[in-house]
């Protein structure tokens, strides 16, 4: 019978019911397309290190583990330190710089030594560098975009030639040579990272070691790739990134327990009679809170349904459209935006429930 009278309510107020399923969808919306993209470039940017395929990583103090968020702080002459190390067959300075716009990492590489750490790059089309205003691009993005051997592209806000197209999975999507990253960068003669490889990796330790003793790279970060990727978790996120998911699912959570409030108190308010009548034939204080919360439940989870639909069919199409987008999807944050959408809607909706509960039902049914 409650449940009856419940929907029977929503549905004669159809306006006020939409809007507050819209906020509550709106809700789980930005919640779980924010992690998909956050997660979702943390998915890439470990991709693509995986298919470097080096033995060891070294970077410089405090770095981050997102390539293209610690600038280039390693002087290039470290190579020629690290070559003349036992079991080091290939050492390759790599520049990673991110971009906004679009939202990439652009690597800047010496061509030479970053070939000899294998699969070395197969052209599709084109070939290697052959002046400072090349670039090589990959195939996702070559398809993406339409672009063929010497169509320009834009990197960092310059403008490049395309000069060869290579197998995507080794690295970024665009690549620059090392010299002219470090002029675009302003990195003169520095690195962001090395990537070597060794004659067998059954000498990682004993090549770690043999770097931290070098003087002046005790504080460096040396680490084996394995290391290196076990690392790249949502748990070890930048602080930067944490926070700003932080403050997406802390505005959405404000803007569906607003709505919730308003649409709550509002019908609260517009039933005011009806409520007087309820109690006058009996009903008790829990029964109405019970009614009112169930009104709560109901929107609630129509709109989260309708969120995750939202987030999957807009995470669909970003994909389709942009094939070189990772979009990050866990059922575990599925099931964290359903909590959190469901503790904000029954605290926007408690107050309302417990001031309908209150009414006096002679005053109640005295209300114009």
């Amino acid at each position: 019978m409650m449940n009856k009278m419940v929907v029977a309510n929503l549905a004669h107020r159809p306006t006020r019911s939409v809007i507050t399923i819209s906020a509550v969808a709106l809700e789980v919306a930005m919640i779980l397309l924010v992690v998909a993209f956050f997660y979702g470039y943390l998915n890439g940017s470990q991709q693509s290190q995986m298919g470097i395929n080096a033995d060891l990583i070294i970077m410089p103090p405090s770095s981050s583990m997102l390539a293209g968020l610690s600038g280039a702080a390693i002087p290039v002459k470290v190579g020629d330190v690290l070559r003349r190390k036992p079991h080091v067959a290939v050492a390759a300075p790599v520049i990673t710089a991110f971009s906004l716009k679009p939202i990439e990492v652009v690597y800047g590489i010496d061509l030479a030594s970053f070939d000899e750490i294998p699969p070395v790059f197969r052209y599709l089309s084109g070939g290697p560098f052959q002046q400072p205003g090349d670039a090589i691009v990959d195939d996702y993005y070559a398809a993406m975009n339409h672009k063929k051997i010497g169509d320009p592209v834009d990197v960092l806000n310059n403008k490049f030639r395309i000069c060869g197209i290579v197998p995507h999975g080794k690295g970024g999507r665009k690549f620059l040579t090392l010299a002219t990253m470090q002029d675009l960068i302003g990195a003169e003669k520095r690195t962001s990272v090395f990537y070597l490889k060794l004659d067998d990796p059954a000498n990682i330790d004993a090549v770690t070691k043999e770097i931290k003793e070098i003087p002046g790279m005790e504080r460096y970060s040396v680490m084996s790739m394995r290391e290196y990727l076990s690392m790249m978790t949502p748990d070890n996120l930048p602080s930067g990134f944490n926070y700003a998911i932080e403050v997406v699912i802390g505005v959405a959570v404000i803007v569906g327990f607003l709505v919730i409030f308003q649409s709550m108190y509002t019908a609260v308010m517009e039933r005011t009679r009806e409520i007087g009548i309820l109690k006058s034939l009996g009903a008790s204080k829990l029964y109405i809170v019970n009614a009112v919360m169930r009104e709560t439940m109901l929107l609630t989870v129509v709109g989260i349904a309708a969120g995750i639909l939202i987030s999957l069919t807009t995470r669909r199409v970003i994909m389709f459209e942009r094939p070189i987008q990772q979009m990050y999807w866990s059922s575990q944050w599925v099931m964290r935006a359903t909590v959190i959408a469901i503790a904000g809607a029954l605290a926007g909706a408690l107050y309302p429930a417990v001031k309908a509960a209150r009414r006096d039902p002679i005053d109640a049914l005295a209300y114009e």
